[in-house]
Order: structure tokens, then C-alpha cells, then sequence
């Protein structure tokens, strides 16, 4: 069972979506040998909103010849009308997209990116940094979304100056979202979607806890995701509307689908979603202003905080 759903075609739909992530489980090795090996696993969004459960495989996720030969994989199973890849920084992912899927934009995830920025700021100030740095992604538009970026690249580089090359660096693929429906921005920013998978996934693998071999890894994880996958197309709600679906066309349906594209999101993502999805601390109603608190007593270091202006 688990093979046939591994194997199964995938040309019955496109998927202008795809997450890709890594989870890691304890396996012996050929030498008997207990090594860490990571579980990838692909999800996609179909052209109408549902949710499928790709590929999965166990490798090195670092490792370029891997992470290609399962993208490989996946084309020659029929995937296809992929428009963002939305996954973490890993290097041999990074360089096996840019030859499998050439003319597909990545999303960096902001959530691993964001540990990556909080990495380089004292543990006294992260979680004023971390602060600051979702009030990026409560911005209504692309251009605020990338001006905000600046303001807050400039703000924290003036008291943190490695935060300033890490994010130049990474600006364009960690915010590739915003070329994208504003009403998808919080299900493509990151590859959160794929989490309650890695948790099922981690909760099955500490019953076994060490695997013999990978093929027993392929069995079980396969099995978890099976189901998953058939919960997903029992499902009555679609993940992402199908109004929604139809602004990636050219010519799609421009009727009901105007207030979509204004930002307004569907139904079934309230405008709440704004701010639970960015987590963002502050009322977002209009721009937002970085200011720096006064000094405090003791001669105690300043910090950046996020303030909404009216």
C-alpha cells in the first residue's frame, strides 16, 4: 500500500504549490551504526485549494544528488504547474531546486528564517526583536511588506550589524510571497502547513525509537501519511479557496474574486487570520513605526519596539 501511494501518477492536477520539509528520526545505518537521517516530505495545493500528500523519501537533506533525484522523482510521477516551492535554507535543497525547477519561485520560510535573525541578538533582546520582525508580514501590501522590511533591516543592523548582510542576503526569497494572492500570504510564507505532519510523524518514531533500517522508516511514515493524505480528500473544506485558486491564472474568473485581490481573505480565513497568522503583537491598521523606548534607569540598553500609527 505504502509503495503504490508512493508511486502513484500525479498529472491529474496541477499544483502551483509545493512545501517541502525535513524532519529527523535515529536509523542504523549499513554498519549497524545509529545515525540521524531526515524524513523529507513533499505536500502540495491543487489548482482548486485541496491538499495532497506528494512524495516522501529519507536521505541527507543536505545533500544536492538527493534532494535532485526526489525533485526528479516527483516530475517524472507528472508534477506539474508549480509556481512556489515553499521550504527551509537547506543547501542541497536550495541547489537542486535551482536545477529541477528553474523558472519556480522559492519561499524561504520565515519561521526558520526568523530563528536564523534571532541567532545573531542577545537573549535579552529577542523577544523585542522577534517583535519587530513580524511586523513585516502584517503589511496589506507588497510594497509596504518590502519597505517595512528596510525599515526594520536599517533599525536592527544599527544595533545588531550581522542581522544587516543576513537579511539583504535573504530579502527576496524570504518575502517572494507577496507576489503571490494576498489571500494566500499566511498558508505560503512558511512550511507551518507540513508541521502537524513532522508532529505526527515525530510522535509515531519515539514508539519505535531507533528504525533498523530506512525502509522501515518508508513504512511507517509512509502509513501516517497515507492517512493523512485521505483525510485531506474526505475533507468538505478546501485549504485554499477555489476563487482564490483561479487569480494564479491569466484569464481566471475576475467576478466574485475582486475583493480577494484587494486583499480580502475567504471565508474560511477571517480577517483575524492577519494577525494570529503574522503573530504580529500590535493594532495593524495602519503603518508601522519603529521607535526605540526611552532610556532606562541604570543606564540599561535601549531596544526596538513596533508602534502602530493611526
Amino acid at each position: 500500500m505504502v509503495t503504490a501511494f508512493r508511486t502513484r501518477r500525479l498529472d491529474h492536477t496541477e499544483f502551483p504549490y509545493v512545501y517541502l520539509d525535513a524532519t529527523y528520526l535515529h536509523v542504523r545505518n549499513d554498519t549497524s551504526q545509529v545515525t540521524s537521517m531526515a524524513v523529507v516530505v513533499a505536500t502540495g495545493i491543487t489548482a482548486d485549494g485541496g491538499r495532497e500528500v506528494l512524495g516522501l523519501d529519507v536521505g541527507d537533506s543536505e545533500d544536492e544528488v538527493f534532494w535532485r533525484g526526489f525533485l526528479t522523482e516527483l516530475k517524472k510521477r507528472g508534477l506539474s504547474g508549480l509556481q512556489l516551492v515553499i521550504s527551509d535554507q537547506h543547501a542541497g535543497l536550495v541547489a537542486a531546486l535551482r536545477r529541477c525547477f528553474q523558472r519556480v519561485a522559492h519561499q524561504r520560510c520565515r519561521v526558520h528564517f526568523a530563528r536564523n535573525l534571532l541567532a545573531l541578538v542577545p537573549k535579552s533582546h529577542k523577544d523585542m526583536v522577534a517583535a519587530v520582525f513580524r511586523t513585516i508580514f502584517a503589511q496589506p501590501d507588497a510594497d509596504t511588506v518590502s519597505a517595512t522590511w528596510d525599515e526594520v533591516r536599517d533599525q536592527l543592523a544599527a544595533r545588531f550589524p550581522k542581522i544587516g548582510p543576513l537579511m539583504d542576503h535573504a530579502k527576496a526569497e524570504v518575502l517572494a510571497f507577496t507576489a503571490f494572492p494576498r489571500a494566500h500570504w499566511s498558508k505560503i510564507w512558511s512550511t507551518n502547513p507540513l508541521e502537524r505532519a513532522n508532529k505526527e510523524i515525530k510522535r509515531r518514531a519515539r514508539i519505535v525509537g531507533i528504525f533498523p533500517n530506512p525502509a522501515a522508516v518508508i513504512r511507517l511514515v509512509g502509513a501516517v501519511l497515507a492517512d493523512m493524505h485521505d483525510e485531506w480528500q474526505s475533507g468538505d473544506r478546501r485549504y485554499l479557496s477555489e476563487g482564490s485558486m483561479a487569480l494564479l491564472k491569466p484569464n481566471g474568473n475576475t467576478g466574485a474574486i475582486a475583493a480577494l485581490q484587494s486583499g480580502e481573505l475567504a471565508p474560511r480565513n477571517t480577517s483575524k487570520a492577519h494577525h494570529s497568522a503574522g503573530r504580529c503583537p500590535l493594532p495593524c491598521s495602519g503603518s508601522v513605526m519603529l521607535v526605540p523606548l526611552p532610556r532606562a534607569p541604570a543606564g540599561r540598553d535601549r531596544v526596538l519596539v513596533a508602534q502602530a500609527t493611526p
